[in-house]
Protein backbone atom coordinates (compact mmCIF):
# COMPACT_ATOMS: atom_id res chain seq x y z
CA UNK A 1 0.00 0.00 0.00
CA UNK A 2 1.22 3.47 -0.85
CA UNK A 3 1.01 6.04 1.94
CA UNK A 4 0.57 9.72 1.29
CA UNK A 5 0.71 12.89 3.36
CA UNK A 6 -2.72 14.25 4.30
CA UNK A 7 -2.40 17.78 3.00
CA UNK A 8 0.31 19.72 4.80
CA UNK A 9 -0.25 17.84 8.03
CA UNK A 10 2.28 15.32 9.28
CA UNK A 11 -0.25 12.47 9.06
CA UNK A 12 0.41 9.72 6.53
CA UNK A 13 -2.67 7.94 5.17
CA UNK A 14 -3.07 5.01 2.76
CA UNK A 15 -3.85 5.94 -0.85
CA UNK A 16 -7.06 3.93 -0.51
CA UNK A 17 -9.34 4.23 2.50
CA UNK A 18 -12.45 2.22 3.28
CA UNK A 19 -15.88 3.85 3.52
CA UNK A 20 -18.27 2.21 5.95
CA UNK A 21 -21.54 3.65 4.66
CA UNK A 22 -22.54 0.05 3.91
CA UNK A 23 -22.32 -0.89 7.60
CA UNK A 24 -25.70 -1.18 9.31
CA UNK A 25 -28.28 -0.75 6.57
CA UNK A 26 -30.59 1.36 8.75
CA UNK A 27 -32.86 3.78 6.90
CA UNK A 28 -34.03 3.78 3.31
CA UNK A 29 -30.92 5.31 1.75
CA UNK A 30 -28.37 3.27 3.69
CA UNK A 31 -30.34 0.05 3.27
CA UNK A 32 -29.73 0.48 -0.45
CA UNK A 33 -26.01 0.98 0.17
CA UNK A 34 -25.63 -2.23 2.17
CA UNK A 35 -26.37 -3.94 5.47
CA UNK A 36 -22.98 -5.24 6.63
CA UNK A 37 -23.11 -6.64 10.16
CA UNK A 38 -20.32 -6.92 12.75
CA UNK A 39 -19.06 -10.33 11.61
CA UNK A 40 -18.93 -9.25 7.97
CA UNK A 41 -17.30 -5.95 8.94
CA UNK A 42 -14.58 -7.76 10.87
CA UNK A 43 -13.75 -9.85 7.81
CA UNK A 44 -13.63 -6.83 5.51
CA UNK A 45 -11.37 -5.01 7.95
CA UNK A 46 -9.14 -8.09 8.18
CA UNK A 47 -8.72 -8.00 4.40
CA UNK A 48 -8.05 -4.27 4.44
CA UNK A 49 -5.34 -4.55 7.07
CA UNK A 50 -3.75 -7.50 5.26
CA UNK A 51 -3.31 -5.18 2.27
CA UNK A 52 -2.15 -2.14 4.25
CA UNK A 53 -5.46 -0.28 4.08
CA UNK A 54 -5.71 1.07 7.61
CA UNK A 55 -7.95 4.15 7.22
CA UNK A 56 -11.69 3.78 7.82
CA UNK A 57 -14.21 6.52 7.10
CA UNK A 58 -17.67 6.81 8.64
CA UNK A 59 -20.18 9.45 9.79
CA UNK A 60 -22.68 9.82 12.59
CA UNK A 61 -25.61 9.92 10.12
CA UNK A 62 -24.64 6.66 8.40
CA UNK A 63 -27.43 4.29 9.42
CA UNK A 64 -28.29 6.61 12.33
CA UNK A 65 -25.08 5.78 14.16
CA UNK A 66 -25.09 2.04 13.41
CA UNK A 67 -22.13 2.38 11.02
CA UNK A 68 -19.99 3.88 13.80
CA UNK A 69 -21.14 1.21 16.26
CA UNK A 70 -20.34 -1.67 13.90
CA UNK A 71 -16.97 -0.17 12.96
CA UNK A 72 -16.15 0.26 16.65
CA UNK A 73 -16.94 -3.36 17.40
CA UNK A 74 -15.08 -4.60 14.35
CA UNK A 75 -11.82 -2.84 15.31
CA UNK A 76 -12.05 -3.69 18.99
CA UNK A 77 -8.62 -4.72 20.28
CA UNK A 78 -6.77 -3.21 17.32
CA UNK A 79 -7.51 0.51 17.59
CA UNK A 80 -3.79 1.25 17.47
CA UNK A 81 -3.59 -0.33 14.00
CA UNK A 82 -6.17 1.91 12.32
CA UNK A 83 -7.05 5.50 11.51
CA UNK A 84 -10.68 6.57 11.84
CA UNK A 85 -12.45 9.55 10.35
CA UNK A 86 -16.04 10.43 11.14
CA UNK A 87 -18.28 13.40 10.51
CA UNK A 88 -20.87 15.65 12.13
CA UNK A 89 -23.26 18.48 11.19
CA UNK A 90 -26.26 16.73 9.66
CA UNK A 91 -29.48 15.96 11.54
CA UNK A 92 -29.24 13.35 14.30
CA UNK A 93 -32.46 13.97 16.19
CA UNK A 94 -35.76 15.83 16.33
CA UNK A 95 -34.64 18.72 18.54
CA UNK A 96 -33.72 22.16 17.18
CA UNK A 97 -30.09 21.71 18.25
CA UNK A 98 -29.69 18.15 16.97
CA UNK A 99 -28.02 19.38 13.81
CA UNK A 100 -25.57 21.96 12.58
CA UNK A 101 -22.05 23.01 13.57
CA UNK A 102 -22.81 24.96 16.72
CA UNK A 103 -20.71 24.43 19.82
CA UNK A 104 -23.72 22.85 21.50
CA UNK A 105 -24.23 20.26 18.76
CA UNK A 106 -20.59 19.51 17.94
CA UNK A 107 -19.56 18.78 21.52
CA UNK A 108 -22.51 16.43 21.93
CA UNK A 109 -21.95 14.86 18.49
CA UNK A 110 -18.27 14.22 19.13
CA UNK A 111 -18.97 12.55 22.47
CA UNK A 112 -21.67 10.40 20.88
CA UNK A 113 -19.35 9.34 18.06
CA UNK A 114 -16.58 8.47 20.51
CA UNK A 115 -19.02 6.37 22.51
CA UNK A 116 -20.36 4.52 19.46
CA UNK A 117 -16.85 3.92 18.10
CA UNK A 118 -15.60 2.71 21.47
CA UNK A 119 -12.54 4.94 21.34
CA UNK A 120 -11.24 7.98 23.16
CA UNK A 121 -10.04 9.84 20.07
CA UNK A 122 -10.96 10.48 16.44
CA UNK A 123 -8.09 10.74 13.97
CA UNK A 124 -9.82 13.06 11.47
CA UNK A 125 -13.09 14.82 12.30
CA UNK A 126 -14.96 16.24 9.33
CA UNK A 127 -17.67 18.85 9.16
CA UNK A 128 -20.08 17.00 6.85
CA UNK A 129 -21.54 20.19 5.41
CA UNK A 130 -21.40 23.95 5.88
CA UNK A 131 -23.70 25.43 8.51
CA UNK A 132 -24.29 29.05 7.49
CA UNK A 133 -26.41 29.75 10.61
CA UNK A 134 -23.47 29.19 12.94
CA UNK A 135 -20.57 31.70 12.91
CA UNK A 136 -17.42 30.03 11.59
CA UNK A 137 -15.53 31.33 14.63
CA UNK A 138 -17.85 29.34 16.89
CA UNK A 139 -17.37 26.16 14.84
CA UNK A 140 -13.59 26.47 14.54
CA UNK A 141 -13.12 27.39 18.21
CA UNK A 142 -15.10 24.30 19.19
CA UNK A 143 -13.06 22.09 16.87
CA UNK A 144 -9.85 23.59 18.24
CA UNK A 145 -11.02 22.76 21.76
CA UNK A 146 -11.65 19.16 20.69
CA UNK A 147 -8.14 18.97 19.25
CA UNK A 148 -6.59 20.57 22.34
CA UNK A 149 -8.44 18.11 24.57
CA UNK A 150 -7.02 15.16 22.60
CA UNK A 151 -10.42 13.88 21.54
CA UNK A 152 -9.73 14.85 17.91
CA UNK A 153 -6.33 14.83 16.21
CA UNK A 154 -7.03 16.54 12.87
CA UNK A 155 -10.02 18.33 11.37
CA UNK A 156 -11.40 18.49 7.86
CA UNK A 157 -14.43 19.65 5.90
CA UNK A 158 -16.67 18.03 3.33
CA UNK A 159 -19.11 19.34 0.72
CA UNK A 160 -18.14 22.98 1.37
CA UNK A 161 -18.09 25.60 -1.38
CA UNK A 162 -14.78 27.27 -2.02
CA UNK A 163 -15.73 30.42 -0.11
CA UNK A 164 -16.89 28.29 2.83
CA UNK A 165 -13.44 26.73 3.02
CA UNK A 166 -11.56 30.00 2.73
CA UNK A 167 -13.75 31.73 5.32
CA UNK A 168 -13.07 28.87 7.72
CA UNK A 169 -9.32 28.82 7.07
CA UNK A 170 -9.19 32.57 7.57
CA UNK A 171 -10.84 32.21 10.98
CA UNK A 172 -8.34 29.54 12.01
CA UNK A 173 -5.39 31.61 10.80
CA UNK A 174 -6.68 34.77 12.46
CA UNK A 175 -7.02 33.15 15.89
CA UNK A 176 -4.26 30.54 15.71
CA UNK A 177 -6.76 27.67 15.93
CA UNK A 178 -6.49 24.22 14.38
CA UNK A 179 -6.86 24.36 10.62
CA UNK A 180 -8.68 22.06 8.24
CA UNK A 181 -6.08 19.70 6.77
CA UNK A 182 -8.36 17.72 4.44
CA UNK A 183 -11.29 18.19 2.12
CA UNK A 184 -13.54 15.23 1.42
CA UNK A 185 -15.46 15.67 -1.81
CA UNK A 186 -17.17 13.99 -4.71
CA UNK A 187 -14.83 13.48 -7.66
CA UNK A 188 -14.88 10.99 -10.51
CA UNK A 189 -14.37 10.66 -14.24
CA UNK A 190 -18.02 11.64 -14.69
CA UNK A 191 -17.93 14.33 -12.00
CA UNK A 192 -14.94 16.62 -12.47
CA UNK A 193 -16.50 19.82 -11.10
CA UNK A 194 -14.16 19.49 -8.13
CA UNK A 195 -11.31 20.61 -10.40
CA UNK A 196 -12.82 23.99 -11.19
CA UNK A 197 -12.31 25.67 -7.81
CA UNK A 198 -11.93 23.24 -4.92
CA UNK A 199 -8.86 21.42 -6.23
CA UNK A 200 -6.84 24.59 -6.90
CA UNK A 201 -7.93 25.93 -3.51
CA UNK A 202 -6.87 22.74 -1.75
CA UNK A 203 -3.49 22.74 -3.50
CA UNK A 204 -2.92 26.39 -2.63
CA UNK A 205 -4.02 26.05 1.00
CA UNK A 206 -2.53 22.63 1.72
CA UNK A 207 -5.66 20.53 2.13
CA UNK A 208 -5.37 16.87 1.22
CA UNK A 209 -8.22 15.59 -0.93
CA UNK A 210 -10.19 12.55 0.17
CA UNK A 211 -12.42 11.42 -2.69
CA UNK A 212 -15.88 9.98 -2.05
CA UNK A 213 -18.00 8.09 -4.60
CA UNK A 214 -15.00 7.65 -6.92
CA UNK A 215 -17.02 5.38 -9.24
CA UNK A 216 -19.63 8.04 -9.91
CA UNK A 217 -22.48 6.66 -7.82
CA UNK A 218 -21.91 3.17 -9.19
CA UNK A 219 -21.97 4.18 -12.84
CA UNK A 220 -18.31 3.26 -13.44
CA UNK A 221 -18.43 -0.29 -12.12
CA UNK A 222 -18.35 -1.78 -15.61
CA UNK A 223 -22.03 -2.76 -15.54
CA UNK A 224 -23.26 0.19 -17.60
CA UNK A 225 -22.48 0.35 -21.31
CA UNK A 226 -24.07 1.59 -24.49
CA UNK A 227 -27.32 -0.26 -25.14
CA UNK A 228 -27.40 -1.78 -21.65
CA UNK A 229 -29.15 1.00 -19.74
CA UNK A 230 -32.65 0.73 -21.17
CA UNK A 231 -34.23 4.17 -20.89
CA UNK A 232 -31.06 5.69 -19.46
CA UNK A 233 -32.43 6.02 -15.95
CA UNK A 234 -29.15 4.85 -14.40
CA UNK A 235 -27.23 7.55 -16.22
CA UNK A 236 -29.85 10.06 -15.11
CA UNK A 237 -29.50 8.97 -11.50
CA UNK A 238 -32.91 7.38 -11.01
CA UNK A 239 -31.61 4.00 -9.91
CA UNK A 240 -28.80 5.08 -7.63
CA UNK A 241 -29.45 8.70 -6.81
CA UNK A 242 -26.82 11.35 -7.18
CA UNK A 243 -26.23 14.02 -9.82
CA UNK A 244 -27.61 13.62 -13.31
CA UNK A 245 -25.07 12.61 -15.96
CA UNK A 246 -25.77 13.03 -19.65
CA UNK A 247 -25.98 9.63 -21.30
CA UNK A 248 -23.50 10.42 -24.05
CA UNK A 249 -20.97 11.77 -21.56
CA UNK A 250 -21.24 8.60 -19.49
CA UNK A 251 -20.95 6.32 -22.49
CA UNK A 252 -17.98 8.27 -23.85
CA UNK A 253 -16.14 7.77 -20.55
CA UNK A 254 -17.13 4.10 -20.32
CA UNK A 255 -15.92 3.51 -23.90
CA UNK A 256 -12.51 4.92 -22.97
CA UNK A 257 -12.43 2.86 -19.76
CA UNK A 258 -13.27 -0.29 -21.70
CA UNK A 259 -10.45 0.36 -24.19
CA UNK A 260 -7.89 0.95 -21.45
CA UNK A 261 -9.17 -2.00 -19.45
CA UNK A 262 -8.42 -4.22 -22.45
CA UNK A 263 -4.95 -2.68 -22.83
CA UNK A 264 -3.97 -3.07 -19.18
CA UNK A 265 -5.79 -6.23 -18.18
CA UNK A 266 -7.35 -4.28 -15.32
CA UNK A 267 -11.07 -3.95 -14.61
CA UNK A 268 -13.07 -0.82 -15.43
CA UNK A 269 -13.34 0.21 -11.74
CA UNK A 270 -9.61 -0.32 -11.24
CA UNK A 271 -8.83 1.95 -14.18
CA UNK A 272 -11.25 4.62 -12.93
CA UNK A 273 -9.73 4.53 -9.44
CA UNK A 274 -6.17 4.60 -10.76
CA UNK A 275 -6.96 7.75 -12.75
CA UNK A 276 -8.07 9.44 -9.54
CA UNK A 277 -4.96 8.31 -7.68
CA UNK A 278 -2.87 10.25 -10.19
CA UNK A 279 -4.80 13.50 -9.88
CA UNK A 280 -3.14 16.49 -8.16
CA UNK A 281 -3.57 16.75 -4.41
CA UNK A 282 -5.41 13.47 -3.89
CA UNK A 283 -4.34 11.98 -0.56
CA UNK A 284 -6.79 9.09 -0.36
CA UNK A 285 -9.65 7.63 -2.39
CA UNK A 286 -12.49 6.26 -0.28
CA UNK A 287 -13.70 2.93 -1.64
CA UNK A 288 -16.63 0.88 -0.45
CA UNK A 289 -17.54 -2.79 -0.72
CA UNK A 290 -20.46 -4.96 0.28
CA UNK A 291 -18.33 -8.12 0.19
CA UNK A 292 -14.77 -9.39 0.05
CA UNK A 293 -14.81 -9.84 -3.74
CA UNK A 294 -15.68 -6.18 -4.33
CA UNK A 295 -13.07 -5.09 -1.81
CA UNK A 296 -10.29 -7.13 -3.43
CA UNK A 297 -11.20 -5.72 -6.82
CA UNK A 298 -10.93 -2.16 -5.49
CA UNK A 299 -7.60 -2.97 -3.86
CA UNK A 300 -6.37 -3.94 -7.32
CA UNK A 301 -6.38 -0.26 -8.27
CA UNK A 302 -3.00 0.28 -6.59
CA UNK A 303 0.50 -0.98 -7.34
CA UNK A 304 0.51 0.16 -10.98
CA UNK A 305 -0.02 3.34 -12.99
CA UNK A 306 -1.82 4.32 -16.14
CA UNK A 307 0.47 5.60 -18.89
CA UNK A 308 0.60 9.23 -19.94
CA UNK A 309 -1.28 8.35 -23.10
CA UNK A 310 -3.98 6.47 -21.20
CA UNK A 311 -4.42 9.35 -18.75
CA UNK A 312 -4.77 11.75 -21.67
CA UNK A 313 -7.41 9.54 -23.27
CA UNK A 314 -9.47 9.50 -20.09
CA UNK A 315 -9.01 13.25 -19.63
CA UNK A 316 -10.29 13.89 -23.13
CA UNK A 317 -13.26 11.55 -22.81
CA UNK A 318 -14.38 13.08 -19.50
CA UNK A 319 -13.68 16.76 -20.21
CA UNK A 320 -16.52 19.25 -19.95
CA UNK A 321 -16.63 23.01 -20.38
CA UNK A 322 -16.34 24.62 -16.93
CA UNK A 323 -18.93 27.06 -15.65
CA UNK A 324 -18.13 30.78 -15.52
CA UNK A 325 -15.66 32.20 -14.54
CA UNK A 326 -13.47 29.13 -15.02
CA UNK A 327 -13.89 28.91 -18.79
CA UNK A 328 -12.92 32.58 -18.97
CA UNK A 329 -9.73 31.93 -17.00
CA UNK A 330 -8.45 29.79 -19.86
CA UNK A 331 -7.64 33.04 -21.66
CA UNK A 332 -5.15 33.83 -18.88
CA UNK A 333 -3.90 30.28 -18.51
CA UNK A 334 -0.23 31.14 -18.24
CA UNK A 335 -0.97 32.99 -14.98
CA UNK A 336 -3.37 30.38 -13.56
CA UNK A 337 -1.67 27.20 -12.38
CA UNK A 338 -3.12 23.84 -13.30
CA UNK A 339 -5.61 22.42 -12.64
CA UNK A 340 -7.58 25.68 -12.39
CA UNK A 341 -8.61 24.97 -15.97
CA UNK A 342 -7.92 22.07 -18.25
Amino acid sequence: MEYRQLGRSGLKVPALSFGTGTFGGVGEMFARWGDTDVAQAKRLIDVCLEHGLSFFDTADVYSRGASEEILGQAIKGRRDQVLISTKATFTMGTGPNDKGSSRHHLLAAAEASLRRLGTDYIDVYFMHGFDALTPVDETLRTLDDLVTSGKVRYIGCSNFSGWHVMKSLAASDRHGWSRYVAYQGYYSLIGRDYEWELMPLSLDQGLGTMVWSPLGWGRLTGKIRRGQDGDGRIAKGGAVGGPIVEQEQLYRVVDALDDISSETGKTVPQVALNWLLQRPGVSSVVVGARNEEQLLQNLGAIGWKLSTEQLAKLDAASQRTPIYPYWHQRDFNERNPKPTVW
